[in-house]
């Protein structure tokens, strides 16, 4: 089932627009969406007639703003089915709220010898700060490998589970080949086997797939905005109530306090006491728009549209015998990341960008990923709800002249 790509094009205004006198088709959304017009529209209101702060404020703007900023976060409980909206924690995006956890819960729980457990699946944000936590700690990083096709070993998961597990942190799904994790297999696992927290990555997942935190059982989730069709610099951290209760506060400041004095500071319970200083104001307000527009569409409809076109350049790319899919995981988002044969990803891009092409190449920052397929990056064509079977047949043709341009 295709959407409506009459109506798409009026919901995303750079989906029809030129650059430099030039239509640009976009494949790159695995690493930012575009931006939904009703976000735009709602962070230009704010900045051009309706600006204020939030929260204690008594006059008219800053209590609409509080409301609206408020809004944002009961949308996100609301999606997500979380429990309480004070579950829900806003901060700058996905790599900001791991190292949230990182560092406030992380620091507090982790002591020598304590297991952490990722996967060569993972991007740069979810491998870092749990590094930088087992220097700190002396607790110890383990990784779950993954087969040639791109998917976990979930027999290797199950044997790196011990009694020493305390977290398990794991992308939904992978930014630089488009694997969907068996997410709930993952989590039944480590609940049946430890006593450990999970973390999940969403990133890549929010604006593709339905998540339910509770029927999931999962204990912290990270998203951003701008991989769901809203601004950028701007997320949240989902955390059961009881560990967010349980954690210090990252920053002290503004927002954050119950009482001040020179002898001892109390702090607001959760969410105010992760969320010092002014906010994102502008960022969360148009976030809303845009979780609404997700609602609105139905994952149905964004899965199978996305499926669609997945499978169509999927079919397309196989066609050409030069290039070589890396990542062909039998659960598949849509993302192609790829290798031409005798020609760099990095010149890839840049011819395709001469034809209005826009890809992304490089490690997509996964370079424990790239080792494992023995490349030292790869060309990413990724696609969402606004692209077409007409956008895929452009890329199809700017490859078969790239490789014309090199024979």
């Amino acid at each position: 089932m295709l959407i409506d790509f009459n109506k798409i094009k009026s919901d995303f205004p750079q989906v029809d627009s030129e650059f430099e006198g030039k239509k640009i088709t976009y494949l790159d959304s695995a690493a930012t969406n575009l931006r939904f017009r009703g976000s735009v529209e709602a962070i230009t209101r704010y900045y051009s007639f309706e600006t204020a702060n939030v929260h204690r404020g008594i006059h008219k703007l800053s209590e609409m703003n509080t409301h609206k900023y408020e809004e944002t976060r009961d949308a996100l409980k609301n999606l997500f089915n979380a429990k309480d909206r004070a579950e829900i924690i806003f901060t700058k995006g996905t790599t900001d709220s791991i190292n949230l956890i990182a560092k406030s819960w992380g620091e507090h729980n982790f002591k020598q010898h304590d297991e952490i457990i990722i996967s060569e699946l993972e991007h740069h944000s979810n491998i870092v700060p749990w590094q930088m936590l087992c220097e700190k700690t002396g607790a110890k990083l383990k990784v779950i490998p993954v087969n040639d096709k791109g998917e976990l070993e979930i027999e290797e998961f199950s044997k790196l589970l011990t009694d020493k597990t305390k977290l398990v942190a794991i992308n939904y799904i992978s930014n630089a080949l488009g694997t969907i994790n068996p997410i709930n297999k993952i989590i039944t696992l480590t609940k049946a086997k430890t006593s450990a927290k999970v973390l999940i990555d969403a990133a890549q997942a929010a604006s593709h797939k339905e998540i339910d935190v509770q029927k999931l059982d999962i204990d912290f989730m990270a998203i951003s905005a701008h991989k769901m069709f809203g601004p950028t610099g701007v997320g949240a951290l989902y955390g059961k109530l009881d560990l967010l209760e349980s954690m210090p506060p990252l920053m002290g400041g503004g927002a954050m306090i119950d009482k001040v004095s020179f002898e001892k500071t109390t702090y607001l319970p959760s969410p105010e006491k992760f969320e010092a200083g002014t906010p994102h104001i502008a960022g969360v307000i148009g976030w809303k728009p845009a979780i609404d527009y997700i609602c609105d569409l139905g994952f149905e409809v964004i899965e199978a549209h996305e499926k669609e076109i997945l499978d169509y350049a999927t079919q397309e790319i196989e066609k050409l015998s030069n290039v070589k899919i890396i990542g062909t995981a039998n659960e598949k988002s849509g993302v192609l990341s790829f290798t031409m044969k005798d020609i760099h990803p990095h010149d890839i891009a840049t011819i395709a960008n001469k034809y209005g092409v826009a890809i992304r190449t490089g490690h997509h920052c996964t370079q424990p990923l790239m080792k494992r397929f023995g490349v030292p990056a790869t060309a990413r064509a990724s696609f969402s709800i606004y692209n077409t079977r007409e956008d895929v047949d452009k890329l199809i043709s700017t490859l078969k002249k790239i490789t014309e341009l090199f024979c």
